[in-house]
């Protein structure tokens, strides 16, 4: 990974740290910077990979949000529109005007509602293993979705995984549980202007097949990719898979509107699976 630098933004009386890869010296025209936003319990230690592999296309900054991770958790409660806001002061801060957003898990509810509150400044979004499914959403089907997938996660993203779960604390994390199962991502998708990609491994059991492509056929500018063989925190197993379909989908021009995507980028298959509801 190229050198990266960490700063922190003060937001409304809130810390956000920012840890940034710089992009290629050679980038011309200069390319609008990525934003990686974390989910549920997690910091930017999980799409650490994702950084790396990204910055040879562009700038990459990934967010830690109050209260996840080490720092002191707010006093006060955050929704999903109070974490938007506080994304949106951050890239005030950070100077940028242009962006491409991506969220994984309950990241992407983070990213939609800051492409909802900030049209201007989100030129597209991407929404890795989007959560949580309108046909599954009950707090014991997402825990047994996610109990099914540590079974099939790498060993050093489950490290990651419960460490990060340790440092952000059971407190934090069931008060940030009730807005991400409230929120609806799928009339939010809706409403959003800018293009919007929705990737997920192909054997995720959280965000499943059906609802990534209702998500993908819901959106104003859609599409889905799928890459085969790979669990729900895919941008740490694929780095160098999900970040090519990330470049390819930046540099498009032309509105394709709502289509999935049934090959990933380097032309490798992709392993469809049909979970039903």
């Amino acid at each position: 990974m190229s050198s990266a630098s960490l700063s922190t933004a003060q937001v409304n009386g809130f810390t956000v740290r920012v840890h940034s890869t710089p992009g290629p010296e050679d980038s011309s025209p200069p390319r609008g910077p990525y934003v990686l936003v974390h989910g549920l319990g997690m910091t930017h230690r999980y799409l650490d990979r994702l950084r790396g592999a990204l910055a040879a296309d562009a700038v990459v900054h990934s967010l830690d949000l109050p209260g996840f991770g080490r720092d002191p958790q707010p006093r006060v409660h955050l929704g999903v529109e109070d974490h938007a806001a506080l994304i949106i002061g951050t890239l005030g801060v950070l100077g940028i005007s242009s962006c491409t957003l991506v969220g994984h898990s309950m990241g992407v509810q983070f990213v939609t509602a800051t492409a909802l509150q900030a049209p201007a400044v989100v030129e597209r979004i991407v929404l890795i293993g989007p959560v949580v499914d309108r046909l599954r959403r009950t707090v014991m089907q997402q825990a047994v979705s996610l109990g099914q997938d540590t079974f099939r996660e790498s060993a050093s993203a489950n490290l990651i995984v419960y460490t990060d779960y340790v440092r952000t604390g059971l407190r934090w994390y069931m008060r940030q549980l009730v807005p991400m199962m409230e929120y609806p991502l799928e009339r939010a998708v809706e409403r959003v202007g800018c293009p919007v990609l929705i990737i997920r491994g192909g054997r995720d059991p959280v965000a499943r097949r059906r609802w990534c492509r209702e998500l993908a056929d819901r959106a104003q500018d859609g599409a889905l990719v799928e890459i085969g063989g790979q669990p729900h925190v895919v941008q740490h197993s694929a780095a160098g898979a999900v970040a090519a379909e990330i470049a390819a989908f930046s540099r498009r021009s032309t509105r394709t509107g709502a289509r999935p995507l049934t090959q990933a980028s380097d032309g490798s298959a992709v392993e469809l699976e049909d979970w039903g509801a």
